[in-house]
């Protein structure tokens, strides 16, 4: 029997005539502001109209189909789900009850795990799993996987090349999305688990030093997790610093948060401070990201069927 596997990410705007409905929910039903609504018009306008995630995300998950059909042909079956736009994930859910799976394994497209990021997308999923009395399972976590490490030190070393042409006393920042800072009163790792990425990755190319940072923060009155890149950039140019690298280690594919946040906005501040600026290569469809995820998915079922002999009715577990 086929194994379904349920691939979450975070949605986008299927077209501009959606941005206020895509923005309602993430915000939790409470629609925005005619002036929040505009400035995040204005952003998708800034980068071409939309985000490309949609069509990425697919991207990878058909790369992430062909990698599971090479190692274990015939046994998985890849679903979409999302977290802010369709299809949601428990609309996923119910179609892979239709189509008569009694067992799933979920992951998410981010490699640093967070109780207010990959965990919700977790809970929504399992919740409506058990409802539907549909086995399932969670990767949590990749950030520390060797091929991970080696595909963002990869990129990171081509980038070093570009930049070094460019300035003689650059900083490698190593960035993932901002979250409230009231994770880390919950024993939240995810700071840790970006830092351990970001330690492995500059192991790997040989970097002495480097610093790790956060962007794309949320407009909302609680403080999020800092510092903030913009505000890295400032202290970088202050020490006397005339180049910079983002490495966004806690994205995997090109959409709002890296072509507006990093490639507009962090750019033109480090043009105005006189930062030479670059960022890495996003992972996007990567051959390489597929075979790690495709891996992660093979061991979780492995694992899962040592542990209880079968897939169990009604019993959901988590993997690392």
């Amino acid at each position: 029997m086929r194994t379904a596997v349920l691939v979450m990410a975070y949605g986008t705007p299927t077209g501009p005539g959606d941005i206020a409905n895509f923005y309602t929910d993430v915000r939790r039903g409470r629609p925005p502001t005619p002036e929040q609504l505009a400035n995040l018009e204005l952003r998708y306008q800034t980068i071409g109209g939309l985000s490309p995630l949609l069509a990425r995300t697919k991207a990878q998950i058909g790369a992430l189909d062909h990698a599971l059909e090479e190692i274990s042909p015939g046994e998985f079956s890849t679903f979409y789900g999302a977290k802010h736009s369709a299809p949601k994930i428990e609309t996923t859910i119910d179609l892979i009850a239709k189509q008569g799976f009694t067992h799933l394994i979920g992951l998410v497209l981010a490699p640093h795990y967070s109780v207010l990021s990959v965990g919700e997308y977790i809970d929504r999923a399992r919740r409506r799993a058990g409802e539907l009395e549909i086995e399932c399972t969670f990767i949590e976590r990749w950030g520390a996987d060797h091929e991970l490490i080696d595909l963002l030190a990869g990129r990171l070393r081509a980038t070093i090349g570009e930049i070094a042409e460019r300035c003689s006393n650059f900083e490698v920042i190593f960035s993932a999305h901002s979250l409230p800072a009231r994770v880390v009163e919950l024993g939240d790792r995810y700071q840790d688990e970006l830092a351990e990425t970001a330690k492995l990755v500059a192991s790997s190319v040989g970097l002495s030093h480097f610093r790790t940072g956060w962007q794309s923060a949320g407009r909302t009155p609680e403080p999020w997790l800092g510092p903030d890149l913009l505000t890295l950039l400032d202290q970088l140019r202050a020490e006397s610093f005339d180049g910079v690298i983002v490495c966004p280690a806690g994205f995997t594919s090109d959409h709002l948060e890296i072509l507006y946040d990093l490639d507009i906005e962090a750019a033109n501040r480090a043009g105005e401070i006189g930062l030479a600026f670059a960022r890495t290569a996003s992972l996007n469809d990567d051959p390489g990201l597929a075979s790690l995820l495709a891996r992660r998915v093979v061991a979780a079922r492995e694992t899962f069927n040592l542990t209880t002999g079968n897939f169990t009715t009604g019993n959901c577990t988590t993997g690392h």
